[in-house]
């Protein structure tokens, strides 16, 4: 249970690992641009991968009616998800050092998963509805007013994960260094709980 308890608090612990990298990034590339534009979107904001990222892609954006890139005190997430990192980080660390002690099983080690789990899904759902909102609620007064083959006006939204082609621009949306260690941290969480699980059937 020793073993599987340390398991458990570095799982928790490299949720920390959010607070200084990006959980996520969306990268647009197109013939006029050698290298591509970017965005790493961070728990508390979101920063563009060069200088001038930020400023480009809202220029563009500006042309087919695109809402300019939210700074992180326009969107309350960036103020609640440090909140909610932070707080499964501690409870994560909590459990653990309770569970090498003994005074919990490893179940609590199962209920912390399945607790970060709903959360991330929540969190990649409401990342996706603001991207959906993003892409597709337009200024009506737009310089450029595109529309698909029936007649229905054009999405920008960029994929969730992975690629897609929005105009002459490829868009590209995958995990940065903070989401590959939040996995990472939850995939030792669910060690933990098997090697919990193990001793606990050899002890019986």
């Amino acid at each position: 249970m020793k073993k599987a308890s340390i398991l458990m608090i570095l799982g928790a612990l490299l949720l920390t690992g959010l607070f200084k990298f990006p959980l996520w990034n969306i990268m647009l590339g197109a013939p006029q641009y050698p290298e591509p534009l970017g965005m790493n979107i961070y728990i508390d904001g979101i920063q563009g991968m060069n200088e001038f990222d930020i400023q480009n892609i809202d220029g563009l954006n500006h042309y087919i009616g695109m809402k300019t890139i939210p700074k992180a005190e326009d969107m309350w997430e960036f103020t609640v998800f440090p909140i909610v990192i932070g707080s499964m980080a501690a409870l994560g660390v909590l459990i653990g050092f309770l569970g090498f002690f003994g005074k919990v099983s490893y179940h609590w080690f199962l209920g912390w998963l399945v607790l970060m789990t709903i959360l991330g899904v929540l969190g990649m759902y409401d990342f996706n509805a603001w991207m959906i909102d993003y892409g597709t609620n337009l200024n009506p007064n737009a310089i450029m007013k595109l529309q698909n083959p029936d007649g229905t006006p054009m999405s920008y939204k960029p994929p969730l994960l992975g690629h897609q082609k929005l105009l002459n621009f490829d868009a590209y949306s995958y995990p940065r260094l903070g989401g590959y260690l939040m996995g990472l941290g939850m995939l030792f969480t669910l060690i933990a709980f098997l090697i919990g699980k193990k001793s606990k059937t050899k002890e019986s």
